[in-house]
């Protein structure tokens, strides 16, 4: 079986049923050295940040949630 999903409209079809049979995983497991990379990566951009840009990311992010729960009319 190929390492990527099938491109192709019956490849795919096939291949879903395979994973919805149990015949082939839903996903790899993750890669851990990617993911370590990854978790490295967030933390010395977050070092980096001034505490005035952390503020704002913190505030947009604070609006996305708040207006996804309270949409306006």
């Amino acid at each position: 079986m190929p390492k990527t999903r099938p491109t192709d409209a019956v490849g795919c079809a096939v291949h879903v049923g395979r994973i919805a049979i149990g015949e082939l995983p839903n996903d790899p497991p993750p890669d851990p050295v990617a993911q370590r990379n990854g978790q490295q990566g967030g933390r010395e951009r977050a070092e980096r940040l001034t505490p005035e840009r952390r503020k704002a990311i913190a505030q947009q992010a604070a609006r996305a949630r708040w207006h996804k729960r309270h949409p306006s009319p």
